[in-house]
């Protein structure tokens, strides 16, 4: 029995590395660390932001795994939400322009207007159902 533990917590240890370890490369290479220390003109200070995009990778796997609590309140429940939402938004941007996802989809519908409501409606689209996923259900 404690063999068959042993191996599923290797395993897991192992699976956990190599997900997250692709996970960062990911970021790494569409270069939203570097784009965004570009864009606020603070890239002496990229070390900054890759040491906390790794403790913070390390702290969320340690407070998921342990199931520790933290109180915040709704207000730091709402700023936290609101920076994730920033994080994740910013990485599928990324990920779409490096794949040029929107110039080939323009491309193949013939599209030579209404790009900017085409992105506004994905947006509100994307944000209602977070909504709804939120306070529904």
């Amino acid at each position: 029995m404690w063999i068959r533990k042993l191996f599923l917590g290797i395993f897991g240890f192992g699976a956990g590395v190599g997900l997250a370890g692709g996970f960062f490369a990911l970021l790494i290479a569409l270069g939203i660390v570097s784009r965004f220390a570009h864009q606020t003109k603070t890239g002496k200070f990229l070390w900054v932001y890759e040491m906390i995009l790794a403790a913070g990778g390390v702290f969320g796997t340690t407070w998921y795994l342990y199931g520790w609590k933290i109180s915040i309140g709704k207000i730091g429940l709402g700023i936290y939400g609101s920076a994730a939402g920033i994080f994740v938004g910013a990485w599928a941007m990324a990920l779409t322009e490096v794949i040029d996802t929107i110039p080939i989809f323009m491309r193949r519908v013939a599209l030579k207007k209404g790009l900017v409501l085409i992105v506004w409606t994905i947006a509100i689209g994307h944000t209602a159902g977070s909504l709804l996923h939120t306070f529904l259900w």
